[in-house]
């Protein structure tokens, strides 16, 4: 579903009503910023720019989003920004913090050769680097990754690492010098959601560099739970861009990573497993 100009307006307002019932959640202040690399950021969602039926649709879905950080595949548009077809001429770097990716990249010297295109095309010196070691499947290549961050932080790279959820291979990478290390809830644009919670929530707790969940998330509930481990934040594309309303889904995400993020820093209720009444049962009127 695309949304015309004039459908724009009444989408935002209605989306501002739905979402002014939470006034509490905009007052509330996280104690732990959003930062990498010494740069922070308002929004803990970030999300990608392929799959959208238009790049209309795909400028609306990002803006509901909230997201700051955008990333755009090196290898798969045109990187002339001067052509009204092409993703990068709809991107205001002045509006967005633009994040080169290395997607379609199947071994470590063909993902090191794109984030220097990436960089001499303009972008800046940070890259989100993936190594896919499967064309099934989509699994990183462990070892190309950890090749890959080694040659691009040697060369001034600030490397975000698309990983999978193993906890030895998060610890390299944070050793080899990434600035942030982002293992997979799911395989990338399966839409199945966090698989293993206990590896992402270990990897968060063993590793000092910021941890992004990147691939899987299908829908808000989805994103919700991963923030709900602790996270510093998700970054997605098809969970927003295949949706039927990728405009409403968009803003859906945003309120979803917000919200598991207060109910991470909240703290759940212990899990029991008899009934506990939830109103005192001491003073009862007939007592």
């Amino acid at each position: 579903m695309t949304h015309s100009k004039s459908s724009t307006s009444w989408v935002g307002a209605e989306m501002a009503s739905d979402l002014a019932i939470l006034p509490s959640l905009a007052g509330l202040t996280d104690p732990q910023p959003f930062v990498i690399a010494g740069r922070e950021f308002r929004s803990r969602l970030m999300v990608g720019t392929g799959k959208y039926a238009s790049n209309a649709q795909m400028i609306e879905a990002i803006e509901a989003s909230g997201a700051e950080v955008v990333t755009v595949a090196v290898r798969r548009v045109d990187l002339d920004r001067s052509k009204d077809a092409g993703i990068l001429h709809h991107l205001d770097p002045d509006q967005y913090f633009l994040l080169a990716n290395t997607a379609g990249c199947y071994n470590a010297s063909e993902a090191i050769r794109y984030a220097r295109l990436g960089r001499a095309a303009g972008f800046n010196e940070w890259v989100k680097l993936e190594v896919i070691g499967d064309q099934q499947t989509l699994l990183p290549d462990a070892a190309g990754l950890l090749q890959a961050t080694r040659t691009l932080v040697d060369e001034g790279f600030k490397v975000l690492a698309y990983t999978n959820d193993d906890l030895i291979t998060a610890l390299k990478l944070e050793e080899a010098g990434a600035v942030a290390v982002m293992p997979l809830a799911s395989p990338i644009g399966s839409g199945l959601g966090m698989l293993n919670p206990y590896a992402i929530r270990t990897i968060k707790q063993r590793l000092s560099v910021p941890v992004i969940v990147d691939a899987g998330v299908g829908t808000a509930s989805d994103a919700c739970i991963v923030m709900e481990q602790g996270v510093d934040g998700i970054l997605m594309n098809t969970g927003i861009a295949a949706a039927k309303d990728p405009v409403r889904m968009a803003a859906a995400m945003k309120s979803a990573v917000e919200s598991g993020r207060h109910a991470y820093l909240a703290g759940r209720m212990p899990r029991r497993e008899v009934a506990v009444p939830s109103s005192p049962t001491t003073g009862m009127l007939g007592a």
